[in-house]
This record gives C-alpha cells, sequence and structure tokens, in this order.
C-alpha cells in the first residue's frame, strides 16, 4: 500500500491568516511538535518575504531532524537563492518554486505569455536543483488553469527536474469530482508522470477543502498539503488532522496509508497551534473540537454505554484525547515541574528560565487546585510573550463594577522603566481597562478582536484571552492568561502593544499564495 505523504503548511500558508505571526521560537515550537508526529515535510516559511521569515526558516532547519524542512520561493533566482540559503543546515531539505498558470493570472497580475512562464518555471526548477535534489513545483491557480497548458508545463518541470508536482485549487473553486478527475487527468496524460509525487495544496473557501483533498488521493494524488485546525488565508485550508483520520478509519476506500502518523499528536499539537496564534478552535470542530468526542442525547450515551462503535467511528485516545494531567501544587518541585514541561515539549534554555517558569506555577497553584497540562501551557506561552517584549509592564489593576453605575479602572503601568497611572470609566471593566491602559500609551491602534476562552472547566479555570490590534494596516495579536479575566485581558492588550511598539507586527507574505 502506498504511503500518503503529509506535508504541513501551518507554518506558511498557515500564518498568512492575518494576525496569526507567529515568531521564531513559536515557529521552532510547532515545528517540533509536528515533528514528534512524524509529519513528513514541514514548510516553515517563505524566506524571502523578510529578513524575520528567513530567519525562522534557518532556526527550523536546524532544529528538526527527522522531518523534510521545506521553504518556499517564487520561481525567481532570488527567491530561490534565499530559501537555499535558508535551508543550508537541514538534513533534509526542499525548495518549493511556483508560478502562476490561470489565463486570469498570467495575463492580469504576471503580464507574461504561456511560452514565457514555462521557460521561467523549468529555470526555476532547475536553479533549485543545485541547492537539493528536492524539488517541489506548483502551478498556481491551478484549479482555474487550461488542463492542456497544465500537461505542458508539468511535463517540462518533471524533466527539469521536480520530484513533486503540486496541484493548487488556490482559490477554493473547485468541487470534489472536478478536483479528482483534474488529478486523474493529469497523471494519465503526462507522459513522465511517474517520475513524481503528484500533491494538493486547497483553500477552504467554498468549505471543500478536505474533501477536494481525498477526492484527489482517490485518483492518485499521494501528498497532501495542509495545516493543523485547517488555519490558513481567508477561510483556511485542509486540517491536517481531518485528512489523516479520514484515510487512517476508511482504509477500506483509500488505496494508501498514514501509518507513520503519530494520531495521538494531533490534539496537543492543535491546542499548541492554537494557543500561540490566539485562533479558538471551534467546540464542533472535527476531530479536536472540545465536543468531538462527547454525547448527550440519551439515546447516543446509551449506545456508547454499550459498546462504543455505535456512535463513535474512531476512538478519542487515538488522536489525543486522553485524561492527561498534572496535579502538582506549592509542594511539588522543579524536577516534576521540569519533566512534565519536556513530556509537552517544552525545554528551558537555563535554569533561570526555569525558575522564571516555577515561580509563575506557585504563583498559579496558589490560586487553582489543580493545574492541567493546559495550564502550564499557557503559562510557558505567558513567560515567553513577556520574556520578547517588555517596553510596557502591567503593575497594578484595580477595577470597580457595580450594578448600577458606571465601572471605573484603575491602571499603572511602567512604559520604558517609567512608571505612569490612568484611570477611566468604560461601558465594563474590560473596556474601563483598556481605556485607562490607551490613556498612559496613546498607541493609536484599533481594536480588531476580544475573544475569550477557558483554558480548563471549572470556575477557578484560567482565562486565555486574544487581543487583536490593527495599526496602519498592520495586525499584532496579544494573548494573556489569568483565574481573573479582566487581569488576562489587561494582559493581553499589553502584550498586543508591545509588539506594536518593538515592530514585531509585519505584514503577511501575500505574494502569490498556493
Amino acid at each position: 500500500m502506498d504511503r500518503l505523504i503529509i506535508f504541513d503548511t501551518t507554518l506558511r500558508d498557515g500564518e498568512q491568516s492575518p494576525g496569526a505571526s507567529m515568531t521564531r521560537e513559536e515557529k521552532v515550537r510547532i515545528a517540533r511538535a509536528l515533528e514528534r508526529m512524524h509529519v513528513d515535510v514541514i514548510e516553515a516559511g517563505f524566506p524571502i518575504a523578510s529578513p524575520g521569515d528567513f530567519e525562522a526558516v534557518r532556526s527550523v532547519a536546524e532544529a528538526v531532524r527527522e522531518s523534510t524542512v521545506c521553504g518556499l520561493a517564487r520561481a525567481l533566482e532570488r527567491d530561490i537563492d534565499r530559501a537555499g540559503e535558508a535551508l543550508q543546515p537541514a538534513e533534509r531539505a526542499r525548495i518549493h518554486t511556483f508560478i502562476a498558470t490561470s489565463p486570469i493570472h498570467m495575463e492580469r497580475k504576471l503580464r507574461m505569455t504561456p511560452d514565457q512562464v514555462v521557460e521561467q518555471a523549468v529555470a526555476a526548477v532547475r536553479h533549485a536543483r543545485r541547492y537539493t535534489d528536492d524539488v517541489e513545483f506548483s502551478p498556481e491557480d491551478a484549479g482555474r488553469s487550461e488542463v492542456d497548458f497544465l500537461c505542458r508545463i508539468i511535463e517540462a518541470v518533471i524533466d527539469a527536474g521536480a520530484g513533486t508536482i503540486n496541484i493548487p485549487d488556490t482559490v477554493g473553486y473547485n468541487l470534489p469530482s472536478q478536483f479528482g478527475e483534474l488529478i486523474r487527468t493529469l497523471i494519465e496524460r503526462i507522459p513522465n508522470a511517474d517520475k513524481a509525487v503528484f500533491s494538493v495544496h486547497c483553500h477552504n473557501d467554498l468549505g471543500l477543502a478536505v474533501a477536494n483533498s481525498l477526492s484527489a488521493v482517490l485518483n492518485g494524488a499521494r501528498q497532501v498539503e495542509c495545516t493543523i485546525n485547517g488555519l490558513g488565508e481567508r477561510a483556511g485550508n485542509a486540517a491536517l488532522e481531518e485528512v489523516v483520520m479520514a484515510v487512517r478509519t476508511r482504509q477500506d476506500v483509500f488505496p494508501c496509508s498514514v501509518d507513520h502518523i503519530d494520531t495521538t499528536q494531533i490534539v496537543p499539537t492543535s491546542r499548541l497551534v492554537s494557543s500561540i496564534t490566539g485562533f479558538a478552535v471551534q467546540p464542533n470542530k472535527a476531530i479536536v473540537g472540545a465536543n468531538a468526542f462527547a454525547h448527550e442525547s440519551g439515546i447516543h450515551q446509551d449506545g456508547v454505554l454499550k459498546s462504543r462503535e455505535t456512535y463513535e467511528i474512531m476512538r478519542a485516545e487515538d488522536v489525543g484525547w486522553t485524561a492527561n494531567r498534572i496535579v502538582l501544587g506549592k509542594h511539588s518541585g522543579r524536577n516534576a515541574f521540569r519533566t512534565r514541561l519536556k513530556e509537552l515539549g517544552y525545554e528551558f534554555d537555563s535554569e533561570e528560565a526555569l525558575n522564571e517558569a516555577f515561580a509563575r506555577f506557585k504563583e498559579l497553584a496558589d490560586k487553582k487546585h489543580e493545574i492541567y497540562d493546559e495550564d502550564l501551557q499557557a503559562l510557558v506561552t505567558e513567560a515567553n510573550l513577556e520574556a520578547v517584549n517588555e517596553r510596557i509592564r502591567l503593575v497594578a489593576l484595580r477595577v470597580c463594577s457595580e450594578t448600577g453605575e458606571t465601572p471605573v479602572a484603575s491602571v499603572t503601568l511602567t512604559v520604558d522603566g517609567e512608571e505612569r497611572q490612568a484611570e477611566e470609566a468604560g461601558s465594563g471593566p474590560v473596556d474601563a481597562a483598556f481605556r485607562a491602559i490607551e490613556a498612559i500609551v496613546e498607541s493609536g491602534t484599533e481594536l480588531q478582536l476580544y475573544s475569550v476562552n477557558n483554558i480548563t472547566s471549572g470556575t477557578d479555570a484560567q482565562g486565555e484571552v486574544t487581543v487583536r490590534l490593527e495599526k496602519a494596516g498592520r495586525i499584532v495579536n496579544g494573548q494573556g492568561a489569568d483565574t481573573d479575566i479582566v487581569i488576562a485581558s489587561a494582559k493581553a492588550y499589553v502584550n498586543a502593544l508591545n509588539k506594536v511598539f518593538s515592530g514585531a507586527e509585519r505584514e503577511h507574505p501575500q505574494l502569490g499564495d498556493v
């Protein structure tokens, strides 16, 4: 049975979701989680897009030893050179180059003739082969391209040395039967198709990314490009967890396997990506949603109690839904704390970093009776956020809120080491706190998103807040966690402001998405 290659592009296409920018350290953490899952290929970024993206790809290439690390490049020598340089430390490196092939893209975006596009694609693949034998080529907007032209350009790039041919439904336009037929036709008509692995990259604009990807697999594709939680530009990409579990569950239908994927890592990786990006997973999301294996109907409950298979086609444990939790308290030692975090994929660069995280843990243990893995993840995430940006610090927050009265918040911050204080009223305690912070900072930003999620269950659960700010067309996410939701909100707002003032925000590399 063929192996289905899982190509994860969370760090590249997933990051192109507005507000989903990741730091270099965050990308490395996600890459290590993907490697633990045994994902075949990790697309780490678009090295030419910015110095930060270049450094992130290089850092992932240094950290990952088992999975192939991939860098995206337009069909331009300077893009390919930059990708090759970033991937130099990788144990296994792939360069993924692309150029648009649909009539509308060639005419209106590239302003090139079909002959020029073929020539540039072939030259790009040959140039990429100078850096690695593993070269992937994508005809951007293949889903709206002419089949005859696709056959022509794909045959040419395979002859030039492309070992993987990725067929993107760049704008999510295709239907499953149509897209599957396209894949089958290309494999049948291209004379040297047997010399390359055919891949697909589907967007979810019509909610069909997973369906289109699976249809392509049934028609000969042997690589699927996907992202954790379906993260991605616009409506997102095919969700890795859905593709993997569909193929694994329906082995009676699919002529390929994903047995090499450690599916028990799916839920932990989903939570990690969600916590880093601030994009919460909806409760009814397949596989990784909180309700994915929940049963409320009496009939369903009765059936599951008698035989799980009556209403469950997968085991929750197989995708990482376990009762896995750590119960630590104020008397627990550093070693147990460090050991559990290491099991969760977190390691400390120094004893000082461990001590700071452990002190935070003790503070939390005073507030909560039980500490769950999710609490630990939030704790480390918050520590990393503060370590990177510290121009603004929340010193104190006092809020007065009572029935029939306008809430008032008094905030004390340090800005570049100088302590400042402000008091403001608002429509609610969070609004009042944000207004007081703005009175001090005067950032000129606009609040685009305010989201609250409970990290665990119970009235003593930590609340995790995501704040999205926009300034001059740039977007940043801020995060904060605390058992007090107003304090968590203020932490998130301050974290976002620190990113604004440090220049950590960047425009996403919308340079022709595949």
